[in-house]
């Protein structure tokens, strides 16, 4: 189902007092690389402290709970095991159930993948001679062409290919870097076999999440639109994006229908905040003091201003999104934004939006 409103209602009250569990990403919203996102420690406690709940859910499939759990207690985020969900966790269940207990699984990524697969009864193993059943494949910073050729010649083999997941890159501080996905694209191009996702955007991990902390009103906060937002919207909670991590405001501005998401905020801050409406105004629409309207050409956006940001500084982008949204409400079309006075040639560029120029 298309939703051409979404990011149009908003919210009147913070966030934390209208859902009871926030689904927390982590690369890319709590933390990024071993840091934490500055100030998202305090806002998640203020979360906390206004009654809400918090439950991590990630692709990385790199580390094990516990490893997670500790590391954002360091990072000033207390957690337990019980309150992290990873993709290796769920590809673990998965595989139980398709081949059975003690199935011989062949584990490709970081300790989390097989630290899982155990965890879920299966014998780990880590040579295709060995004859797996299973391929199960994950990130993992050491992850290379040994492990990744024992996986190619076990699907030949008739293995089966499951992937934690298919994110592409991961953020870092010194920019996106490869992730699982594209050491997963190695073993496909090469065994002409598609792998079986177990992954977010699959709602099984969200659905773990929700059936753990009994959420009512779960609240996906996430980074990425193929993922947290695309999993959200198939799970059919609210989501919320943060722009600390891997999507820019290009991307969101051509985002296609379930990659749009309900709420916008810099970071997991917005958590704290309430979320300004955007309403119709004429032919176009408006965000606090921001307006975007139509162009003479069907992909053309022309964005005002008249007066200062009155909230985070993403007015302005909140209304050129659903302005561009209900315009195409079934694709993610290209835009070509026009500025309107220095304000908005402003905000084009501090939000990577040349002015007068093509966002594809």
């Amino acid at each position: 189902m298309t939703r051409p409103e979404r990011l149009a209602t908003g919210s009147a009250a913070p966030l934390s007092e209208v859902y009871d569990v926030a689904l927390l990403d982590l690369d890319g919203v709590v933390y990024v690389g071993p840091d934490a996102v500055p100030g998202v420690p305090e806002a998640l406690a203020g979360a906390r402290a206004a009654g809400m709940r918090l439950g991590f859910v990630t692709n990385n499939a790199a580390r094990t709970p516990d490893d997670v759990a500790e590391h954002l207690a360091a990072l000033g985020v207390p957690a337990s095991t019980d309150d992290v969900i990873t993709s290796s966790q769920a590809a673990a269940t998965v595989v139980s159930g398709l081949l059975g207990p003690g199935a011989r699984i062949l584990a490709v990524g970081g300790p989390g993948v097989a630290a899982a697969l155990a965890a879920a009864g299966l014998v780990v193993v880590d040579r295709a001679d060995d004859g797996p059943a299973a391929v199960v494949q994950g990130y993992g910073r050491e992850v290379g062409w040994v492990q990744l050729a024992e996986a190619v010649v076990a699907v030949r083999n008739g293995a089966r290919h499951v992937a934690t997941n298919l994110d592409a890159t991961i953020p870092s501080p010194r920019g996106p870097l490869p992730g699982n996905g594209a050491m997963v694209g190695v073993v496909s191009a090469i065994t002409g076999q598609a792998p079986l996702v177990t992954g977010k955007p699959d709602p099984a991990m969200h659905a773990e999440c929700v059936r753990r902390t009994g959420a009512q009103r779960p609240l996906v906060v996430g980074d990425r639109l193929d993922t947290d937002i695309e999993g959200a919207s198939r799970a059919g909670a609210a989501s919320l994006l943060v722009l600390s991590g891997v999507t820019d405001p290009g991307t969101l501005l051509t985002a296609r229908p379930d990659h749009r998401p309900d709420l916008l905020s810099a970071d997991a801050a917005g958590l704290l905040t309430a979320h300004p409406a955007v309403v119709a105004d004429g032919q176009g629409r408006r965000c606090g003091r921001w307006t975007a309207g139509p162009g003479e050409a069907d992909d053309v956006l022309i964005l005002d201003a008249d007066g200062p940001d009155d909230g985070d500084g993403l007015d302005g982008l909140r209304a050129l999104c659903v302005a561009h949204w209900v315009r195409h409400p079934a694709d993610g079309a290209a835009a070509r934004v026009i500025a309107r006075g220095e304000r908005a040639a402003d905000a084009l560029d501090r939000w990577g939006l040349v002015p007068d120029g093509t966002v594809a």
